[in-house]
Parts: C-alpha cells; structure tokens; sequence
C-alpha cells in the first residue's frame, strides 16, 4: 500500500487536492473518502490508508479547497474546532458535490481502478456521502453519522446507501433520526444501522467520543456492503 497526493481538476476551473492510497495489488474497485470538518488531516488519510489496505484505490479530496487549501485541523483545542466550524458554515454544498463527482470520474479513470466507485464520508463527509448517492454516478455510498440529512430526504437515491446512525448524536436530534427511519425504512436502497447509546464521530480513532466495538461493527458493515456492490 503506497499514498501520494494527486491533482484533481474542478468541473468549473481550478484544481484541488486528493490524497490518494492504492493496495499493494496495484489496482482495485475505487472508494471516495469523505472528511470530517477538520480537512484531510492524519485521521482521514489513515483512514484513505485502511481502504487501501481492503483492497480499494482509495482518494480523500480536499473539499475545503475553495475557502483554504490544504486545511489540516486537529479536534483538540478550542481553536482547531472553531475554524472547522467557521468552514463548515461557510461551505458550499452543491459546490462541494460537484468536486466530490469530479474525484470520481478521476478514480474511474485512473490506471488500477475497475470502474466502479462508492463513497463514504463522516459527519459533514456523511452528509455528502448522501447526496453522492441521489446527485452521482457511484455505484455505492455509506454514511457514518451524516448531519442535516432530513434536508435532502426528498432525493431520489439512486446508488445502495448505508446510513450509520449515532443514537446519541449530538448533532443530529433524535427527532431527526425518527424522520430519517420514517422516510428510508421502507426503501429497499437503503440500510440504516443504529448504534444504541453512541455519540457523533463513534468511529474517530483518538476522539472523545471513539468506540471501538461500534467502529468495529460499523466497519465490517461497510466493507460488506462495498464488497456487494464494488466487487
């Protein structure tokens, strides 16, 4: 398993960067990984590295490209979580899916990819993960803990979805989460799997919220559901 950054090209100018990690096989189906609000920091590539590791050429871009290239934040200090936020809020989500479709098509193309893509993201990356799978051409999509999903509950999903669900998710109100059930339960694209007494960003390695257990569990989910539907 080898990564290396790569350069992306926007659908309307500009070029952003992807961390990309590719199996020691050389070649693989391709995953898109998602950041959280901290950038494509240490956590996110070595989850980039781990996909890799499961066989997949794996890139995480840098979605927050437009407002600061290169943002690498940590979930530590006060500081660190007050500019995430201040990215978040400033983030342009129709932007950010049409940069997350054009790092597909630039792993579909890549020497080693097999053609089919999913995606998986967290928190914000959660959110996009979602809309990967109602406004992309993936094949497959999991969401872990995905904020303001009952925004876009009305999409049409078009790719097999997986939705991680925290119970206790600060961030995402339990009358939310009972919307969410209301309107996807019945949807035979999509799987939603609750995680009883958890916290946002259970699955962060070195966050005060990590379990290892429910990162485990949703882990192997997700890996299940991209080997079904990415070879």
């Amino acid at each position: 398993m080898s990564g290396k950054e790569i350069i992306i090209k926007a659908a309307d100018g500009g070029e952003f960067m992807g961390y990309l990690a590719t199996p020691e096989s050389g070649g693989g189906p391709g995953v898109v990984v998602i950041q959280e609000i901290f950038g494509v920091n240490d956590v996110m590539r070595g989850i980039t590295d781990s996909y890799a590791e499961a066989g997949y050429m794996a890139i995480c871009p840098d979605i927050f490209w437009r407002q600061e290239p290169g943002i690498q934040l940590s979930d530590q200090t006060e500081e660190e979580w007050a500019r995430a936020f201040e990215l978040f809020n400033g983030f342009d989500l129709d932007k950010g899916v049409q940069d997350l479709d054009s790092t597909a098509e630039t792993l579909r193309e890549l020497d080693g990819c097999s053609g089919k893509i999913g995606s998986v993201g967290f928190c914000l990356g959660g959110r996009l993960a979602y809309l990967t799978a109602t406004r992309t051409k993936v094949d497959a999509a999991v969401s872990y803990y995905g904020v303001m999903l009952v925004e876009h509950l009305d999409e049409p999903i078009n790719a097999p979805l997986v939705l991680h669900v925290a119970t206790e998710d600060e961030f995402v109100p339990k009358e939310q989460q009972a919307e969410i059930h209301t309107a996807l339960d019945g949807n035979d694209k999509v799987s939603i799997f609750d995680y009883v007494g958890q916290d946002h960003a259970f699955a962060r390695a070195g966050g005060k919220h990590f379990d290892q257990g429910s990162a485990d569990s949703a882990r192997e989910r997700t890996l299940a559901h991209f080997k079904a539907h990415l070879g």
